[in-house]
Formats: structure tokens, C-alpha cells, sequence
């Protein structure tokens, strides 16, 4: 889980990150103000399955490119599952799935919904392999 840039705002993602942890996940939890350079060098050493990434700021056409090509460029993106989740425009939903977001999840989408989600993904991925 993780915070980019700018964004101050982190209660949503604690709850998030505490559902997830209920259902029986492992989280890492990246804090505030990160860079994507170290959110994605944490999820490759981590070897973590998704990076979740909540954007309140409005700069999720700027954060989620930079997080894909990070990952592109260390081979890592067919690895981790990027999910996101905010305020995001509903215009901008479509391009952030085009550009490889598995999933963006408002601030009023249901907890069990973003435990499901992440779960299909992962067990997809996996079966994947």
C-alpha cells in the first residue's frame, strides 16, 4: 500500500491496509510522501503480488505511468498487479485500465470488494504461472 507524491491524506488507505491485513494478507505499508522509485524498489525487494496505490490528489495520470514504467523497467510489471484507488476521475478510469491498472476503486467502494478483487488477481496471476 502505498501513498505518492504529495498526498496527505492517509486514513483511507489504513483502513484499506487493516481489511486486507484482517482477510489475511501480509501488508506493507509505504507511508507517506513516497516517491515511485521507492515504492517500487520496496514491492521488487518485498516481492510483493500487487501494489495498491490510493491517490487523493488528483495526480493518478501523472503517479501510475511513472509506477508502470519503473516496474517496466525492472522486468517486474507481469510480476505485480498495480490496483488503485481514490478519488479518480471517472473519465480517467478507462486510460488507467488501458495503461495496465488492473483496477481502480473509489473511496466508497466496499472493503470485502477490494479484499475480492485483490484475491482474484492474485489467485488469476497465479494461475497463471
Amino acid at each position: 500500500m502505498a501513498k505518492i507524491g504529495l498526498d496527505g491524506h492517509d486514513r483511507g488507505v489504513k483502513v484499506v491496509a487493516r481489511a486486507l491485513r484482517d482477510a489475511g494478507m501480509e501488508i506493507i505499508y509505504t507511508g507517506l510522501h513516497r516517491r515511485p522509485e521507492e515504492v517500487v524498489r520496496i514491492a521488487i525487494d518485498e516481492d510483493v503480488d500487487v501494489i495498491g496505490v490510493s491517490v487523493l490528489s488528483g495526480a493518478h495520470m501523472h503517479i501510475f505511468p511513472r509506477v508502470i514504467e519503473l516496474l517496466d523497467a525492472e522486468d517486474a510489471r507481469e510480476d505485480i498487479t498495480i490496483i488503485g484507488g481514490g478519488t479518480i476521475l471517472p473519465e480517467d478510469i478507462d486510460a488507467l485500465h488501458e495503461m495496465g491498472i488492473h483496477k481502480v476503486m473509489g473511496v466508497d467502494t466496499p472493503l470485502q470488494e477490494i479484499v475480492d478483487t485483490i484475491n482474484e488477481a492474485v489467485a488469476a496471476k497465479r494461475a497463471a504461472q
